[in-house]
């Protein structure tokens, strides 16, 4: 028998109703939930068996309150029943290659590595704890301030924070944002042309707009829409301290 796109697809349907969670129920996550969440994780394809990813569990009060404040005032990450700091891995790699008598020499692929590793990794973790029915939302913030990420939680060389992940239980229910249009992100053969792309960005404009109006956003956020926020977002460098950061962790971008 094959495939057929008209059979109810659960796992499809768990995906498509993803939206990022921002109060949580004062509720905390079992161990026991946490560890399949990891595994599932752990279940992602990764580069050559590299497996560069780790997870660092932060649940110590007073620390997260401090890193509710380090990713820019965001209360959810002390508030919500599991927080996270998500980190692409290379100190393992690091620690076999001194014993085994060599140097570790890290080029740029070992960076890219961890962060696809990474990215994946953690969307496993994700869709394991909804099909839980625990919400999430990722914190980018917390790139904010690295240093003092660092610095709290004395993360080691070769290590690298890439986001926090909230995990709890819900306490809303928001609409999910809608996303651009398939056939703006789908190419057959060939990238499509920018009048092409640019009218399917004007029609999403339409629709991200009626998403704003109804969430109750402010005019301009509204006159906005999708593409004059991604003309502001990306007009001026944002975090340029990052790439320093990495690089003092021994990433390279050589």
């Amino acid at each position: 028998m094959s495939p057929t796109s008209d059979a109810p697809n659960p796992t499809i349907d768990l995906l498509t109703r993803h939206r990022s969670i921002r109060r949580y129920a004062d509720a905390p996550v079992p161990d026991a939930d946490i560890e399949t969440a990891v595994r599932a994780g752990q279940g992602a394809s990764t580069s050559s068996a590299v497996q560069s990813t780790s997870v660092i569990r932060v649940t110590d009060a007073d620390e997260r309150a401090q890193l509710a404040e380090l990713t820019g005032g965001q209360a959810m990450v002390a508030a919500c029943g599991a927080f996270f700091v998500v980190c692409g891995d290379t100190r393992r790699h690091r620690l076999v290659v001194q014993r085994a008598g060599s140097q570790y020499d890290a080029q740029l692929e070992a960076f890219l590595i961890a962060a696809i590793d990474t990215a994946l990794f953690s969307q496993n973790m994700v869709i394991a704890f909804e099909s839980m029915g625990y919400g999430v939302c990722y914190i980018g913030g917390l790139r904010s301030n690295l240093p003092g990420v660092d610095a709290l939680l004395e993360i080691p060389e070769g290590v690298y924070p890439f986001f926090g992940l909230c995990v709890g239980v819900p306490d809303e229910s928001p609409d999910a944002r809608p996303r651009l249009p398939v056939e703006a992100v789908l190419h057959t053969g060939r990238y499509k042309d920018d009048a092409q792309l640019l009218g399917l960005i004007d029609r999403y404009d339409e629709t991200y707009r009626a998403y704003m109006r109804a969430r109750g956003a402010s005019d301009r956020a509204i006159e906005l829409g999708w593409s004059g926020r991604m003309a502001e977002k990306f007009a001026t460098p944002r975090r340029p301290e990052v790439g320093d950061y990495f690089r003092s962790k021994g990433a390279s971008t050589a």
